[in-house]
């Protein structure tokens, strides 16, 4: 079956690949994408879009008008991220990182290359569509809240808009697919931190201390009991305990140890319950040991939830240039995405695009897997067409 894809979007591939292998050589944390704003601005101005900067610091937005200038007032947005992560890259290719301890290992370099060339090709064929297609460059995904920063600073209120848009890889899904389904495809992402405060003693005399690192060993086994025991089956959940920290010597029984850890769900409820139920078991644990303990649960993100319209309008845009057979339901993942609070504050859709099993990458990758946040992960630049060619298909099927 053949793809309907954008002629010059597929002629203009190769160069949109060396722009995002540009990127990718210069990765930068979030709120730090002081290159790659600097580059997503120029390619703009220079393609003729008007440019606005300065949301949420690094941030990038771009105009595209339409046959009539934007004075219908209809508008649609699109985003893409542009943050990379802090983990040491392990591929050798031409294009690997030269910022050390940086690299696009979720292929942000990606989503950042698709939603230029979909930019380029509006601006260039602005009779297609009326009103204005908003491409939006948040920084700050991985953590750091580039998505609730530029809403917090206005932008549904500078920019207003019917709908917004995302779109993310996924490691595994074929490549040249897409997959897109209503409610929840994005778990919430909350930390938490626990501070057990026992009493430092001589190793060899544990009886006259209070040993906080038995305490945390017990407590971390007890806390998987509120997914087994106190939440619903049917409602997913993951609870993680990733750090466990104490001590720095071996004859040394430490005076504190810190646990801390990730929860993931889909529902608000279901992060009440279980923050609820750590706070009690932590505190009750501790206390059964004579320990003292403090409790910190930071909510970073909720999950993603797609509205229905928007979903099943996505879905219909993607049938038409892909057809039904490359067009998949998108399986609800326990990752996060800070782009759940731009779809708290306006309707609208997030997508999975294929980035295939890993084969794409040149010769020098890293031995590890093509998956997301891995060291030896590269983006699939045969998707720049695809998820380009989507972001215009979505804009002059909206835009009408």
């Amino acid at each position: 079956m053949t793809m309907s894809l954008v002629e010059d979007i597929v002629a203009a591939a190769p160069d949109m690949a060396a722009l995002r292998r540009r990127i990718h050589a210069h990765p930068e944390l979030g709120f730090e994408e002081k290159l790659t704003s600097d580059l997503v601005a120029e390619c703009l101005a220079e393609w003729g879009v008007e440019v606005h900067r300065g949301l949420a610091r690094t941030g990038v937005i771009g105009l595209v008008h339409g046959a009539d200038g934007g004075a219908c007032g209809r508008a649609i947005g699109l985003r893409a991220d542009m943050d990379a992560l802090p983990i040491r890259e392990a591929n050798q290719f031409s294009h690997v990182s030269r910022h050390a301890g940086v690299m696009h290992a979720c292929g942000h370099d990606g989503h950042t290359a698709m939603l230029l060339a979909a930019a380029r090709h509006l601006a260039a064929n602005r009779s297609s569509f009326k009103g204005t297609a908003y491409c939006i460059f948040q920084p700050a995904e991985e953590g750091r809240g580039g998505a609730q920063a530029m809403v917090a600073e206005g932008l549904f209120e500078r920019y207003p808009m019917e709908a917004v848009f995302g779109m993310h890889n996924w490691p595994g899904l074929p490549a040249g697919s897409l997959a897109v389904s209503e409610g929840p495809v994005m778990a919430s992402a909350n930390t938490f931190k626990v501070v057990i405060k026992g009493k430092g003693a001589h190793a060899a005399m544990p009886h006259l201390g209070t040993d906080p690192v038995v305490v945390a060993a017990q407590l971390a086994m007890a806390l998987q009991t509120i997914l087994s025991r106190n939440c619903h089956p049917l409602d997913a959940a993951v609870l993680s305990v990733t750090c466990i920290r104490a001590g720095e010597a071996t004859n040394v029984i430490a005076d504190s140890c810190e646990l801390e850890g990730t929860v993931r769900t889909f529902k608000a409820e279901v992060t009440d319950l279980i923050e609820r139920r750590m706070r009690d078991i932590a505190m009750q644990v501790c206390a059964a040991h004579e320990a003292g303990c403090e409790v910190e649960f930071v909510r970073r993100a909720p999950a993603v939830v797609n509205h229905p319209h928007e979903s099943a309008f996505a879905r219909e845009v993607m049938h038409g240039m892909l057809g039904q057979a490359r067009v998949l339901v998108q399986e609800p993942a326990m990752p996060s995405e800070d782009f759940a609070f731009m779809l708290q504050a306006k309707a609208g859709c997030y997508c999975f695009i294929g980035n295939g099993d890993g084969l794409h990458r040149e010769l020098g990758h890293g031995e590890g897997p093509c998956s997301l946040h891995n060291p030896s992960y590269d983006f699939n630049d045969e998707l720049i067409s695809v998820g380009a060619s989507y972001w215009v298909r979505l804009v002059q099927a909206w835009l009408v």
